[in-house]
């Protein structure tokens, strides 16, 4: 995959909007975008419809990507994955293949809501990474 970025995704269960709060307090981040799963997923229930889909904080000149996680993110935990943004669909679906060979699909490859292609998989050493590809229009 013709990797165009490689950004820190932090998953913090709950917690983000304190956690960018935090961080802008902290370290003078900016909030350059925040999506609420309610605003890509009309469908979720209500309970997952104000929690944080993706944030991207801008530190300095430095990019970091937070959410609040999805139901599969157990309550007080939290994960770092690694975010490769690219602009080829096939090489992002045989970079996530060859991950997923000896490791683990935690999200199957496809259409993202976004109209972009997504998939997460864990690799053998258990660092999760997060494919996100434009697709061409």
């Amino acid at each position: 995959m013709t990797v165009r970025t490689a950004t820190p995704y932090l998953t913090l269960s709950g917690n983000a909007e304190e956690a960018i709060r935090f961080y802008q307090r902290q370290l003078g981040a900016t909030v350059e975008s925040l999506l609420r799963f309610g605003e890509m997923m009309p469908q979720c229930s209500e309970a997952q419809r104000e929690p944080v889909m993706h944030a991207e904080l801008r530190i300095g000149h430095a990019v970091i990507f937070l959410s609040d996680g999805g139901p599969e993110v157990t309550s007080g935990s939290s994960r770092l994955s690694i975010a490769l943004q690219g602009d080829d669909p096939d090489e992002a679906r045989h970079g996530f293949a060859a991950l997923a060979e000896s490791g683990s699909v935690i999200e199957p490859i496809g259409e993202a809501p976004w109209d972009d292609l997504y998939g997460a998989v864990e690799d053998r050493f258990g660092v999760s990474w997060m494919f996100n590809c434009t697709i061409p229009k």
